[in-house]
């Protein structure tokens, strides 16, 4: 029998990866001209808030949920290529994110603003080499292609959408937290 616990952890994730859909529908825009299949939305900010307040393993499946949902409809265009890419780049920011707020042993305030520079850094780090394997492959572009792009473009696109949405992740970690907490620990009793 699934506890109480579970159940609302599985609902929980529920309803932040269905917010973050509905982000990824209406809240999103192109940050360069020359790349305008590069976009920004805050769809990440309830996966990373998820992550954090259900662990890393939700983070993870919300990610991959969230991930199939928008390749399949809002950037069906992008398929295949674009479900890897975003698993990729949210699930890097994810998992280094909230491995981190779970494992390690600092003040809070400093552990989650330390997270998520490491994981924007990371995350950042990981698609440039993302892309230099992956896009040549499914996009057929040269290797030398995307490394005329990455310094003007994909590096900037990276940490601007990432570093944006764990800003704000912070930010409405600190209006939500005791709320969220509570939650939680109503779901134990």
């Amino acid at each position: 029998m699934i506890n109480k616990n579970k159940i609302r952890k599985l609902t929980t994730a529920a309803v932040l990866s269905a917010l973050s859909v509905v982000m990824v529908m209406f809240l999103r825009t192109p940050l360069f001209a020359s790349a305008p299949f590069l976009e920004y939305d805050p769809a990440d900010i309830p996966i990373l808030l998820g992550g954090i307040f259900l662990g890393p393993f939700w983070g993870l499946a919300m990610t991959v949920a969230v991930s199939a949902i928008q390749a399949t409809t809002v950037s069906a265009q992008s398929g295949v290529y674009g479900f890897i890419m975003h698993v990729i780049a949210t699930g890097t920011l994810v998992l280094t994110v909230t491995v981190i707020n779970r494992y390690i042993k600092i003040g809070e305030k400093a552990k989650l603003i330390t997270s998520v520079i490491i994981g924007v850094i990371t995350a950042t780090a990981v698609m440039v080499g993302a892309n230099l394997i992956i896009t040549p492959a499914f996009t057929g572009w040269p290797v030398s292609s995307v490394k005329e792009i990455l310094l003007p473009i994909i590096i900037p696109f990276n940490l601007i959408k990432l570093g944006g949405n764990a800003a704000l992740t912070v930010v409405l970690y600190k209006v939500l937290n005791k709320y969220i907490h509570r939650f939680i620990e109503n779901s134990r009793s």
